[in-house]
């Protein structure tokens, strides 16, 4: 017999399924009882991302939206019923993410902080279009990606600062490729994740991104970027050895995910806005080799 809570957790499932675009074999790789727990992490940020990411509400809206996540959060942690049915712009689903996600927070014992970082890094993309340094859009990573990172490691029964600290590095990393493959979708949302002084440096300018023309300037500042991105990569990897069991695996595939995304943005000479490059169902195949054949360092 199934019950309510099985049946939330194999609706988040389901929502990770669907949206799992750049790390296709990664999810299949977790243990069973920790994909669930995984899966209603990521159906509650994907929801919460699509809050900020949607242009056809108001700026207020949106905010609101947020807000009433937040409030749902907190309810569900002491909560083991499901939450009241979703207002107007939530997922149907809503009562059911948060029902599967307090049951997680109940069982792991996670902190509340994590998801508040989430949601405070949504709400920025909501007003916040532009990064002036490095630092700014760092700051949004820490909030953005890295709390998914550390709440997979204390789902997963770790709790080690070293650990957190590869994490972050891997995590950051997998945001800042997403931002690079990204230019021309986010551009049409009017946000630009590559910070200005990074253009600056290049002089690479933004109406060439209206134009949708990948021109040397820019090139070379996404250059600069990738090997950034690919540095952060390397300061994490060794995450990739610490774990173990099955979620070391799924690490593996995430973090070899990302650097292929990297070495398509290379080999199409950071002509991101042509085409965007990402993974399909043909990297499957690489990827498990690749893990198969990974050598710890």
């Amino acid at each position: 017999m199934v019950s309510d809570l099985d049946e939330a957790y194999a609706s988040c499932e389901q929502i990770a399924r669907a949206h799992y675009e750049n790390f296709p074999v990664a999810s299949l790789l977790l243990p069973r009882p920790l994909r669930r727990h995984v899966a209603a992490v990521y159906a509650f940020a994907r929801a919460a991302d699509d809050f900020a990411d949607e242009n056809t509400w108001s700026a207020q809206q949106r905010y609101d939206l947020l807000d009433g996540w937040l409030a749902r959060l907190r309810s569900a942690e002491s909560s083991r019923q499901p939450g009241p049915g979703p207002r107007p712009g939530e997922p149907a689903g809503a009562p059911l993410i948060f029902h599967a996600l307090g049951a997680t927070i109940r069982d792991k014992r996670l902190p509340l902080a994590p998801f508040e970082d989430l949601l405070s890094a949504f709400r920025q993309d909501v007003g916040v279009r532009r990064y002036a340094t490095w630092d700014d859009v760092l700051d949004y990573s820490r909030r953005s990606a890295n709390p998914v990172g550390r709440l997979v490691l204390r789902i997963a029964g770790y709790e080690d600062a070293r650990l957190d600290s590869w994490a972050d590095a891997v995590c950051t990393a997998l945001q800042l490729t997403n931002f690079w493959q990204d230019v021309k979708p986010d551009f049409e949302r009017g946000r630009v994740y590559l910070p200005q002084q990074q253009a600056a440096a290049y002089a690479a300018d933004e109406a060439d991104l209206s134009r949708a023309e990948t021109t040397r300037p820019w090139r070379l500042a996404l250059a600069a970027a990738v090997a950034r991105t690919r540095a952060l990569y390397e300061a994490g990897r060794p995450l990739c050895d610490a774990l173990s069991g099955r979620l070391r695996l799924e690490l593996r595939a995430t973090w070899l995910g990302g650097i292929r995304i990297l070495n398509r943005i290379e080999h199409q000479d950071f002509d991101v806005l042509s085409r965007r490059p990402r993974l399909g169902p043909l990297d499957v195949g690489w990827l498990a080799w690749r893990v198969a054949t990974w050598v710890p360092r």
